[in-house]
């Protein structure tokens, strides 16, 4: 049935002039879907506070809500077309009227924590691009056929709108954003392990897929302290979750910022989606903030993220950073380390040129997360792992608190040429999985004493001792990145000479 209704939603965009991509199919859908599962949320809430004989406040007014504007039913159940809006009258009320109040709501609301604040977030982000009112009124009908009030609705659903995530990914990747395969993610997962109490972080969090396959993890994880036994379809019993580590779940738990304004809708919707109300995502560009400025409570236990690699930051964006660098990724991966608690793990993924590059940025940023966290794992990913993109990528994962003694490596070897047909599944990884438990050796593992590294340069090149050096011919791309990075630095470096040849000659 979802299935069904995504393609007639797609079919019915395409003939819009004003929709022409994924990103513009997928941004459509996402407002759209969103006031059909409020409206079927506030239904169920207010049905629930009836049961119990209390009164329910809807967060909506009557005049905006689903039921009445978008899919007014007759006695039958059936759409009521007397009342039903098309055409110019509908693009007009939706455009003159619903936008602009709920773009209010981040106004009226008492905090930025709430389903209201994330309301008026949304729609001031994103506008209507549907400009006839007759496909607005196809899109709508097809909407309204989705039902995802049980779990297993929202489960389907949520699958087939990571689906359509995926496709706009690959279909508008730019700047090193690239949509994370979900197997990967799902493996740095059960590596880091996050527990039910611990707060997970994404700085650069996309359409927040670290933090969905987090949720889903924790939510299908077993507590033996605090839990109740519920039964199965056997009778046998099983540990469930607590109703407080459901609320746990529900709000202090998933947290994430996001600079583009669609990937942030994308995000929320995503969320919601998997079962969180009112999603602790930030609208905010990450590496505005300043490291320095961080306090021991903006820290988290477990953090997870691909961020986009390759761009060029502003000067004045690489001063709120000790080790400037014109790399997006190397400025994240500092900012990750310090958002890291004492103690917290994280599992980054970024460019495999990071282990080798010899410019002075990447030599102390290797140094910075030696001395200060514990790189107990890298995972070196093939090439095609994200698919359309040659870049080769490993994983991070360290903890943080104590300097690096040994790294174990782990050189994913799936047997196959990966692509679109041929893409990673949960199965290429679980050995990696396995093997990293113990830190076993094996012809594709091994490890590495720090101890015996060069001190000067810090390369830690994925080099399997018995297989030589796994990359013997860089990616062209990477080579540009890193002259286009060093020709920064080195502009850099002559323009402060020019400053200070200026200021010799205003003092003489």
């Amino acid at each position: 049935m979802f299935e069904q209704a995504f393609r007639n939603i797609d079919d019915a965009l395409w003939k819009e002039s004003g929709c022409t991509t994924e990103l513009d199919y997928t941004e459509q859908t996402s407002w759209l879907l969103f006031l059909k599962y409020l409206d079927g949320l506030e239904q169920d809430k207010a049905d629930e506070a009836a049961l119990e004989g209390k009164p329910y406040r809807f967060i909506l007014e009557s005049h905006y809500r689903w039921s009445v504007w978008a899919a007014p039913k007759g006695p039958d159940g059936k759409l009521d077309h007397d009342k039903a809006l098309t055409g110019d009258d509908l693009t007009g009320f939706v455009d003159n009227v619903l936008f602009p109040y709920l773009k209010g709501f981040k106004l009226r609301a008492s905090g930025p924590d709430t389903i209201e604040y994330k309301i008026g977030e949304i729609f001031s982000e994103i506008s209507n691009k549907v400009r006839s009112g007759y496909t607005l009124r196809d899109v709508i009908d097809h909407i309204d056929e989705l039902r995802f009030r049980s779990q297993l609705e929202k489960h389907e659903l949520s699958a087939l709108y990571e689906e359509k995530i995926k496709r706009m990914g690959n279909a508008g990747r730019n700047g090193g954003e690239y949509y994370t395969p979900r197997p990967l993610i799902r493996a740095m997962i059960r590596v880091t392990n996050p527990k039910i109490g611990e707060r997970i972080y994404d700085g650069a969090c996309g359409s927040a897929g670290f933090l969905c396959e987090a949720h889903d993890y924790l939510r299908n994880s077993v507590r033996p302290v605090e839990a109740r036994t519920v039964h199965g379809s056997t009778g046998s019993p099983r540990t469930g979750l607590s109703t407080r580590d459901l609320e746990t779940l529900q709000t202090r738990t998933f947290y994430g910022k996001e600079k583009k304004s669609l990937a942030y809708v994308i995000a929320i919707m995503n969320l919601i989606l998997h079962g969180i109300e009112a999603p602790n995502i930030l609208h905010t560009n990450t590496l505005s903030e300043n490291l320095a400025d961080v306090q021991e409570k903006d820290r988290f236990e477990v953090i997870l993220a691909n961020p986009p690699f390759g761009g060029k930051e502003r000067p004045e964006l690489q001063q709120n950073f000790p080790i400037r660098t014109g790399e997006t990724a190397f400025l994240f991966l500092q900012h990750f380390i310090k958002m890291l608690k004492a103690g917290g793990r994280a599992a980054i993924v970024i460019k495999n040129t990071f282990l080798s590059n010899s410019d002075n940025a990447s030599v102390a940023l290797r140094k910075l997360l030696l001395e200060s966290c514990n790189l107990h794992t890298v995972l070196d990913c093939p090439g095609g792992t994200f698919q359309g993109a040659g870049v080769k990528t490993v994983v991070l994962f360290f903890e943080k608190g104590a300097p690096t003694r040994k790294v174990w490596y782990y050189q994913l070897e799936p047997g196959r040429n990966m692509g679109k047909t041929n893409p990673l599944n949960d199965a290429d990884l679980t050995e990696f999985v396995e093997f990293q438990r113990s830190f076993a050796d094996s012809p594709k593992s091994w490890s590495v004493e720090i101890s015996g590294i060069d001190t000067a340069s810090y390369d830690l090149s994925v080099k399997n001792p018995l297989g030589g050096e796994v990359v013997t011919h860089r990616d062209p791309s990477a080579i540009l990145d890193e002259i286009a990075s060093l020709d920064a630095e080195a502009a850099e470096v002559l323009e402060g000479i020019r400053g200070l040849l200026g200021n010799t000659r205003s003092e003489a």
